[in-house]
């Protein structure tokens, strides 16, 4: 019987330490597949993975007052009026825009529309954010509104049930004076009677 159970213990070891290295190689196996073929490929053609060297003879970059002087010029005067676009134009123009490929007057076009674009399309989007900011605004002042309506309503209720209570207080005392002053005559009368009281 114990023979049986140490043959148990010795294959239930196996497959743990079976199970562990087919793990390892699961987890680890893919990335040390690729890195040795990456190192093999290397070795094997040094000529065909080279390039040669980019060469660029592109001038200095040019700044935004450069490129587009006259919207900066009138992202200066809006910006007197804290105008949010006018300032973010004014913050574009200390960043570079690369000139290479000036040269060609159609690349030189089409990249000053685009720039041109992409600034109206950032106009566009913050007064796209603007609105729905707004909007989003109205409707909370429109809710905040009506809630403070809603509790205005149930004040006025609790004030008008207050003052009844109040009244009703009033009243209730006033009477429990009257009939304590009718006690105390009656109860007066009632000894000059001859009743001794309890």
């Amino acid at each position: 019987m114990s023979r049986g159970r140490s043959d148990s213990g010795v294959w239930l070891r196996w497959c743990l330490v079976l199970f562990a290295v087919v793990s390892a190689l699961g987890v680890c196996g893919p990335a040390l597949y690729w890195r040795f073929k990456k190192s093999i490929a290397l070795h094997g053609s040094n000529s065909k993975l080279s390039c040669p060297p980019c060469l660029c003879d592109c001038p200095p970059p040019l700044s935004l007052f450069q490129v587009a002087p006259a919207m900066v010029d009138l992202a200066v005067v809006f910006s007197h009026g804290y105008c949010s676009a006018a300032m973010q134009i004014l913050r574009l123009a200390n960043l570079s825009v690369s000139d290479c490929g000036s040269n060609d007057p159609d690349l030189k076009e089409e990249m000053e529309k685009q720039f041109v674009d992409l600034l109206s399309e950032e106009l566009k989007l913050q007064e796209s954010v603007a609105e729905a900011h707004t909007r989003h605004m109205n409707i909370t002042l429109a809710e905040a509104k009506r809630v403070g309506s809603q509790y205005q309503r149930e004040a006025d209720k609790c004030i008008a049930a207050t003052e009844t209570c109040e009244q009703a207080r009033e009243q209730a005392e006033a009477k429990l004076t009257r009939e304590r002053k009718m006690t105390l005559m009656w109860e007066k009368r009632a000894r000059q009677m001859g009743w001794e009281g309890e």
